[in-house]
């Protein structure tokens, strides 16, 4: 028989009168005197934050609530037009679709430039290589293997984008513009120059970076996009409810898609 080792979680515990958080006396000292992402904030570091890392952290999560009529909202749209007494099952499907194209690319800047800049490195300037010198290595790393650098370019947002300046504008004035955005930057300029067109940095690298600078661990960042998208999914849902595109989506998507076969079928006279 094998031994069993004791089952422990440190986040909650509740009894008949109270329920405790990290320590903190949820209705006392949360409900009321906290915002939804500093409590966010506490639930993936186990303390609350300073003024500086809850504006920046806050900051974070509202880039990402909403970006219109994406894949993973039109999911949630749909699934919610098969099933409306299931919003779970809707938001569910959104968040399915989060990954490497979509949100998901902000754990893997932040894991590309965790594994290049090692924290405990970052006081220490002598030891590193130049910073430019590292992104060339990042991203001829990413063309040998065939693989897309995570963090830079954008479909829409270009020259520039627009959530990178603002994120960036707001860690230099909490004291988190360090050495990830300037590897970050560096890693945008040298795939500029290996692609031959302009990669700037884009909303979930500048993510990625300002959670290296924070020291949250890169596994933190995806969650950081699922708990925010979340929100931005009901939203979504909740108009679906009451100006309804979905079925019109399928209707649409179906005349069109099979458009080609009918016809086909109409020249052999059936």
């Amino acid at each position: 028989m094998r031994n069993k080792s004791p089952l422990r979680s440190d986040i909650a515990w509740s009894n008949a009168n109270a329920i405790g958080v990290h320590g903190y006396d949820l209705c006392n000292d949360l409900m009321g005197e906290v915002n939804f992402g500093d409590m966010a904030f506490l639930e993936v570091t186990g303390r609350l934050p300073d003024a500086n890392e809850s504006r920046l952290f806050n900051a974070l999560l509202v880039t990402l609530v909403e970006h219109g009529i994406v894949p993973s909202t039109l999911a949630a749209r749909m699934t919610y037009a098969g099933a409306p007494e299931a919003m779970q099952a809707a938001v569910a499907a959104g968040l399915l679709g989060l990954g490497s194209v979509f949100v998901g690319s902000t754990e893997g800047s932040a894991k590309m430039l965790a594994a290049a800049l090692p924290k405990d490195d970052t006081q220490d300037r002598k030891l590193e290589k130049s910073l430019p010198d590292l992104a060339q290595t990042i991203v001829q790393a990413h063309r040998d293997q065939k693989k897309f650098v995570p963090g830079v370019g954008h479909p829409i947002h270009k020259p520039v984008d627009p959530r990178t300046l603002r994120l960036f504008a707001i860690a230099k004035q909490t004291g988190f513009h360090g050495r990830y955005v300037e590897l970050m930057q560096c890693v945008s300029d040298a795939a500029s120059a290996a692609y031959g067109k302009s990669l700037p940095i884009n909303a979930t690298g500048a993510i990625g970076a300002l959670c290296c600078e924070m020291g949250l661990s890169w596994k933190v960042s995806s969650g950081l996009g699922v708990m925010a998208r979340a929100v931005g999914l009901v939203g979504h849902i909740l108009e679906e409810a009451v100006q309804p595109m979905a079925m019109e989506l399928w209707h649409r998507t179906e005349d069109e898609a099979t458009e080609h076969s009918r016809g086909k079928l109409r020249s052999k006279g059936v």
